[in-house]
């Protein structure tokens, strides 16, 4: 049996679906690509143009006519990939605190989430792609060689970001984390338009009891 060329990585957030994918990616030398930075990717170009990210219809016309495009990192400065809008390669940028601060209600917006679905779905097709998000498996590539939904309790996604936070030297609440985790899960699974769910065909991991490591084996093991 071949090695998956597209790999589909769907899951709640803080689930270690960004760790999962970018070490799949490494081990396999395929593209890693985790699609919330589109979205960051059109926040930081509405802020920069000056819209108001309020105004739907005009946020999801920049994500309609926006050219995005990611590829393989061509720098040694830590990134996982390069973010380009336009050709210009902001994949800093999209890290900002303001972007950080405006890019929930970017990511919901029907129109966008349809916009950067279909860009999405451009750059998998080309294939040897680790694809990370929400809707990977059920909308941008329903025909993905190998689905993964990656699960955790709502505690366990806390107190891993509460450790990670600690860990950086900063200083967090367990209780808000855990409050903003649930907060965005009842977000994303109750939204209209491609809810979080796993596909039908995804095969699904609990890794409330598996760390990293053991994560990585049972889904490289399916890859191979």
């Amino acid at each position: 049996m071949p090695i998956p060329s597209i790999i589909a990585i769907d899951g709640p957030a803080a689930s270690g679906k960004s760790t999962l994918g970018r070490r799949l990616a490494d081990s396999l030398s395929y593209l890693f690509f985790d699609t919330g930075v589109m979205y960051r990717a059109v926040t930081w170009g509405a802020l920069q143009r000056g819209l108001q990210i309020k105004d739907e219809t005009e946020v999801t016309n920049l994500a309609e006519t926006a050219q995005i495009d990611i590829r393989p990192a061509s720098k040694e400065d830590g990134r996982a990939c390069d973010v380009l809008l336009d050709g210009v390669d902001i994949t800093w940028e999209t890290r900002r605190p303001d972007v950080e601060a405006n890019v929930s209600p970017v990511s919901a917006y029907r129109g966008v989430r349809q916009a950067l679905a279909s860009q999405q779905r451009r750059i998998g097709l080309r294939g040897k792609v680790v694809m990370v998000g929400r809707d990977i498996g059920t909308v941008v590539l329903p025909e993905a060689d190998l689905k993964i939904y990656l699960d955790a309790s709502a505690e366990e996604r806390a107190r891993r970001r509460y450790a990670e936070i600690l860990q950086r030297g900063g200083q967090a609440d367990y209780g808000q984390i855990l409050a903003g985790v649930r907060s965005r899960d009842e977000i994303d699974s109750t939204r209209a338009f491609s809810p979080l769910r796993a596909a039908g065909d995804a095969i699904v991991l609990d890794s409330d009891k598996l760390n990293a490591d053991e994560v990585f084996s049972k889904v490289e093991a399916l890859c191979r």
